[in-house]
């Protein structure tokens, strides 16, 4: 036979599954806008029923219920949700980056329009159309000079400006350097917490909250898999044990260990330039561990360097591939800067040298004067004191250029018995000049073109990876969105809801509480009113 208090004990164990509900309402209640807070609930199961099963089980008619045993707290989460939210955030991370630091050279480049280097380039050409027209009228040769000035001064703020905003990218990264391996030790350090508090049968729902909360921070700059291990010892089925962390490539390959929470270990990034290099681009970004501990590497892992890291979408690979970074098959510097500085210094440089060829070869009004040839000349020069930051950053009038109008090279010489001779009215050579406007260049390794054709061609390129880069954060934007929306709808707090609950909780409590007072009245009746016959 069962207890005569049994009832008290059933009505009890109701009495406790209801407050912790509602205790556990009021958690989530209080947690309602708090940022990466997952609902709970408390798990309620019937409890294991009177007698068990054996051999001297007393003789009933059938198992009595003894009530509701709540086993854990449980969070509302679903994992595969999670799975694309940190997918669609790296891809997000990662194009927005690279959209907005696109859009910053965009605003530099300022094409088209009246102050770009385009319509500088178009204001020296007319200027040296006009001073073939008027070879010896100083105003047409102050026009340009002063237009020659302008184009070199537009080659360098350019070139300054980009260089600038190269060391913001920098800044950047390192700021985010700092954020992923502050991210990488806080996620060791509540794995560490976990796996204190499940061993002992505990479900640590808020430390899973922070640890959820840090490895989606960290997706956004790495494209990263998270497994979980088992609790251990005696820990309970639902625990979701510690973490290993794996950057991944765009496939979902593992490349390399972030955070070993077995071990519990973890990497450290490490950030390093090279000096040598034009633009000093980044020739170093290694995982190391951290804490002298070291974990377990993934089958067939890639060297956590630089290249690995530009197989795995995220903010730092956008970053990286910015500021520019040391390609090891060409051993030369590239990157979303670098390429716009070194097509700005070829421009600028074989600008110069094709411009100084034909002006070098006329001749100015005093070789005129003087009925011979002097030194040559060149109207361009490479500043000594900038010369290693690249040609546009350096490209100047030539100092006796800008001290004697008269040395511009106007005229052409022709054939004079032996020699040659040049006359003052003679403006041939400044419509040579001029003609370099439809002179096709050798710009390195494309096809020979005009400077304003080479000019289009990045101004083109850059055009078409910003609007590509633009597209696709907006679309992974929306699918990041979407998977949040998700993700929300099953895991936020809807006070609603809370309410609705809160009110079923707290009549159950009640009705489990007039329960245990019909059985003190049962029980009052048995041990005060028995016996009492015949008195």
């Amino acid at each position: 036979m069962y207890s005569t208090f049994h009832g008290l004990e059933t009505a009890k164990r109701a009495m406790t599954a209801q407050q912790s509900a509602l205790q556990t309402t009021g958690h989530n209640i209080a947690n309602a806008n708090t940022p990466g807070y997952t609902r709970q609930r408390v798990t309620m199961e019937a409890a294991q029923a009177f007698p068990k099963a054996a051999m001297n089980a007393p003789m009933i008619a059938g198992q009595m219920g003894t009530g509701v045993h709540t086993p854990f707290v449980e969070r509302i989460r679903e994992q595969y949700l999670d799975v694309q939210y940190r997918t669609e955030t790296s891809k997000t991370e990662y194009w927005s980056t690279h959209a907005s630091a696109m859009e910053r050279m965009e605003d530099i480049m300022n094409e088209p329009s009246e102050h770009g280097l385009a319509n500088s380039v178009t204001q020296f050409w007319e200027a040296a159309q006009d001073l073939s027209v008027q070879p010896e009228d100083a105003g047409a040769r102050s026009v340009m000079r002063q237009r020659g000035e302008s184009l070199a001064e537009t080659f360098r703020y350019i070139g300054d400006s980009l260089q600038a905003n190269k060391l913001d990218v920098r800044t950047e990264l390192d700021i985010t350097e700092k954020n992923v391996n502050s991210l990488l030790s806080r996620i060791n350090e509540v794995n560490t917490q976990i796996g204190k508090v499940e061993p002992h049968g505990q479900i640590p729902n808020d430390l899973y909250d922070v640890r959820d909360n840090l490895v989606d921070q960290l997706s956004g700059m790495l494209s990263i898999e998270v497994v979980r291990n088992e609790g251990g010892a005696n820990a309970m089925a639902s625990a979701e044990g510690k973490m290993n962390i794996y950057a991944t490539d765009g496939e979902g390959g593992r490349l390399f260990t972030l955070v070993d929470g077995q071990a519990g270990a973890f990497k450290q990034m490490a950030i390093t330039t090279n000096p040598d290099q034009q633009h000093e681009p980044i020739d170093g970004l290694a995982f190391t561990w951290a804490n002298d501990k070291t974990g377990a590497e993934p089958e067939n892992a890639a060297d956590p360097g630089a290249v690995s890291v530009l197989n795995s979408d995220g903010k730092l690979k956008a970053l990286v591939e910015t500021y520019g970074y040391v390609d090891p098959a060409t051993n030369t510097a590239t990157g979303t800067y670098p390429d716009m500085m070194n097509d700005l210094d070829t421009m600028a440089l074989t600008f110069m040298n094709a411009f100084n060829e034909v002006h070098q070869a006329g001749w100015n009004l005093q070789d005129v004067n003087n009925k011979e040839k002097g030194a040559d000349i060149p109207f361009f020069t490479i500043q000594e004191s900038r010369a290693e930051l690249g040609a546009a950053r350096s490209i100047s009038l030539s100092a006796e250029i800008k001290g004697n109008l008269d040395l511009i090279a106007a005229a052409s010489p022709i054939a004079n018995g032996d020699g040659e001779i040049a006359f003052s009215g003679d403006g041939s050579n400044a419509r040579a000049l001029a003609a370099l406007k439809d002179v096709k260049q050798n710009f390195g390794d494309g096809p020979n073109t005009t400077i304003q054709s080479f000019y289009q061609g990045v101004i083109g390129e850059m055009a078409v990876k910003i609007s590509e880069a633009g597209q696709k954060a907006s679309t992974s934007d929306s699918l990041r969105t979407s998977a949040d929306n998700r993700r929300m709808q099953v895991s936020s707090v809807s006070l609603d809801e809370e309410m609705v609950s809160m009110i079923q909780f707290q009549h159950a409590y009640n009705a489990a509480a007039r329960n245990i007072t019909a059985v003190d009245e049962m029980l009052d009746r048995i041990i005060n009113n028995m016996g009492l016959v015949g008195r």
